[in-house]
């Protein structure tokens, strides 16, 4: 019997790419190994002509293939790239961002490929229509005009990044990392992304959005974190966490906990807890055969009618039906 091949993950380095962004694919995916330690996924780097690339720095970058191999791609990241400003000031045009070369490369692309922006890339992914009637993100600092550029798609500048199924998209930077991860997590599971994440040595899961790293009018106050008191919670998430026993434990008033919780991790106490226990569930879902009501307890969610909704709203599957696919994952993908 023939072994599936790996899941074929194609980067496409467009001119001034920036190369920190461009290697985290082949980090993170070309890390992940199965049971037997064979490889999950194979990357391929390649430019539009197969030729040498200009990055943003001060160095270029030899690539071994061209445009050609989008046609094998299950997976097409693309990192974002410098793009010159236009004399009047008003940014790069569309015609920057999918010049007709660009364009008649993703029309090599097959109709089930993943197609997934880092950063400033999520233009070219606008640009080709992809992204229209969708919730993306972008970089924070061109979220508004990104709007702007594209009004028909929904922008969502707090998140680190989009799942939109078959198109992904995310913001700035280091979010490509958090986005790697999270497909091999869909892919793969937790177990496997997990391991990942510990041998690149980055956090399998980083909490809250982008919006936390947005600058603010004015300084802010020396000041206590909350972190203390989240990691407190999280070794508390099978019991009920009220706000007000939460600042308790910060030593804080419940409006100061509130604002200072919202600063550091982008989204409300409660909005943090409810992702949370989402996220136990999960977990439990993949490695344990507990039933539905007893993984609601144990995750705080009360029942599993209450599950059930949640993971509805946040992953769009029921509970049993996400165990069923991440205990069916085997060696690849596709």
């Amino acid at each position: 019997m023939t072994a599936a091949r790996a899941h074929r993950v194609v980067v496409l380095a467009l001119d001034g790419v920036y190369p920190f962004e461009m290697t985290i694919p082949v980090r993170i995916f070309g890390t992940a190994e199965g049971p037997g330690g064979d490889p999950l996924y194979e990357v391929l780097t390649c430019s539009l002509d197969g030729g040498p690339v200009r990055t943003s720095a001060d160095f270029s970058i030899t690539v071994e293939h061209g445009a050609e191999v989008l046609a094998t791609a299950d997976t097409l990241v693309v990192p974002p790239f410098f793009c010159e400003p236009s004399p009047d000031g008003d940014g790069p045009t569309a015609a920057d961002w999918l010049p007709a070369e660009l364009a008649a490369a993703l029309d090599r692309l097959p109709a089930d490929a993943r197609i997934v922006s880092m950063c400033t890339a999520s233009y070219v992914l606008a640009t080709a229509g992809l992204l229209d009637g969708h919730r993306a993100t972008t970089h924070w600092n061109e979220a508004e005009r990104f709007q702007r550029a594209f009004p028909r798609v929904r922008v969502d500048a707090d998140v680190l990044f989009v799942d939109g199924g078959r198109v992904l998209t995310a913001a700035g930077v280091a979010a490509g990392v958090d986005l790697c991860l999270h497909l091999l997590r869909r892919d793969h599971g937790s177990v496997v992304a997990n391991r990942v994440a510990r041998l690149c040595v980055v956090p399998p899961w980083r909490e809250g959005g982008q919006a936390q790293f947005i600058e603010r009018p004015v300084p802010e106050e020396a000041r206590s974190s909350t972190s203390a008191t989240r990691e407190w919670a999280l070794a508390r998430l099978g019991r009920p966490l009220a706000l007000a026993e939460l600042a308790r434990h910060a030593g804080m008033s419940v409006r100061t906990f509130s604002r200072r919780f919202r600063d550091e991790v982008g989204m409300t106490p409660g909005q943090w807890l409810t992702r949370q226990r989402v996220e136990h569930a999960r977990r439990l879902l993949e490695v344990t055969d507990l039933p539905v009501d007893r993984i609601a307890e144990e995750a705080g969610l009360g029942t599993g009618a209450s599950l059930r909704r949640h993971m509805a709203l946040t992953i769009g599957v029921a509970p049993l039906t996400y165990r069923q696919t991440f205990r069916a994952k085997t060696a690849a993908p596709r």
